[in-house]
């Protein structure tokens, strides 16, 4: 009866490890999405990225996914997939995305659908940039369109066959307050729902 027992518990054990081991590594569920030690305003990140702390699920989430793990000094990422109101992010919809200056040399926000890969279209507008703000003369106060279609003016992030997605925001040589105090620091990018399905939000 021992013996039944430990052979119960050993198969509940494994079945429970290799089941979060799966759902960590991003293989099971959502992708790469992070949800470590710093929330600002729903964007989250995890710290120990591309540092020796970084825990074994975390490491092979960003192995699985391919996210450059760069040092904090070098990069910092956040990622978000719900808008303003806590809805999750669906190619159904069409979203304002805009924000402030980022306290970082460059940056960028790229789209992701729930795998964490590039949505399969070829519409080549992936992600919007300082680059692109900058050249359309705002780069203090930026924003840019999400939708599935391009729309008729401004800047545009294609969610064509992304179903539900996420937006990720890397900041490249971040300022020394950022990777200090980022709730403080980051003034979160504002995502507000303007439309689902042709209908106003």
């Amino acid at each position: 009866m021992k013996l039944v027992s430990l052979l119960i518990g050993g198969i509940l054990g494994l079945g429970a490890g290799a089941a979060s081991a799966l759902v960590m590594a991003g293989m099971v569920g959502s992708g790469v999405r992070l949800s470590g030690n710093v929330d600002a305003d729903g964007w989250q990140s995890d710290w120990t990225i591309g540092s020796t702390t970084a825990n074994p699920w975390t490491r092979a989430r960003i192995a699985r996914h391919g996210l450059l793990a760069l040092t904090k000094g070098e990069a910092v990422y956040f990622t978000k997939a719900v808008d303003d109101d806590g809805k999750h992010l669906t190619e159904d919809c069409t979203y304002r995305v805009s924000g402030k200056g980022m306290p970082a040399l460059w940056w960028s926000v790229t789209l992701y659908n729930g795998e964490s890969y590039l949505p399969d279209n070829t519409d080549d507008a992936l992600s919007y940039d300082l680059t692109e703000a900058a050249a359309e003369g705002r780069a203090d106060d930026w924003a840019f369109t999400v939708s599935p279609t391009r729309p008729s003016e401004g800047g545009w992030v294609s969610s064509r066959a992304a179903g539900d997605f996420d937006l990720t925001l890397r900041l490249y040589k971040p300022a020394a307050a950022l990777i200090s105090d980022p709730d403080a620091t980051l003034p979160p990018p504002a995502i507000q729902r303007l439309s689902c399905g042709g209908q106003g939000s």
